[in-house]
């Protein structure tokens, strides 16, 4: 039985690097709460956006969710997020994002900065089973390698770990089937 169970691991969990003593781990799914408190963040239902900046740890908190739909969601916040690879995920920022602006600038050279960038995905808002809000998937962290325009930025990220093959599909939207 174990030897049946050891070959069908499709992912290992494993702890990052967020600076900080952090209990969340690589590919282990949470809700929005429990991500945000479990980065020290104790006012979890003020979060409204799918971004959140933590500058007391120097985080930028991103929560996506992949497959939006017109009643989820108004036109400006249907942002084009996908993986293109195992290892990089293209992100649109807030439609109000200038490349100029602090978190424009923030997002570009947050290396340099020394902050990180933490990525949430989930596959729809809902759950389909339970009707409430699905939880995310956790793929670490990303480091920023070129962007596009403004007002949303499309920024490419690369991530430090790669995606399991149970979420490329989900996270790939180049993929057919």
């Amino acid at each position: 039985m174990s030897k049946y169970r050891f070959d069908h691991i499709d992912f290992i969990d494993a702890p990052v690097d967020v600076g900080f003593d952090c209990p969340l781990d690589l590919n282990c799914t949470y809700t929005r709460d429990q991500l945000l408190v479990a980065l020290d963040f104790m006012k979890p239902a003020t979060v409204r956006e799918g971004v959140k900046w933590l500058p007391e740890h120097k985080l930028d908190v991103f929560f996506v969710t992949l497959n939006k739909s017109d009643k989820d969601y108004s036109p400006t916040t249907m942002y084009n997020d996908y993986s293109i690879n195992e290892r990089l995920f293209h992100w649109q920022s807030q439609s109000t994002t200038a490349e100029r602006s602090s978190t424009g600038q923030r997002y570009i050279h947050h290396k340099e900065q020394g902050s990180r960038v933490l990525l949430f995905v989930r596959e729809f808002k809902a759950d389909r089973i339970t009707g409430g809000a699905e939880a995310y998937t956790y793929l670490g962290t990303a480091n920023y390698v070129k962007h596009e325009g403004e007002k949303p930025m499309n920024i490419t990220w690369r991530l430090d770990a790669p995606i399991p093959a149970k979420y490329l599909k989900k996270t790939n939207k180049l993929v057919v089937g």
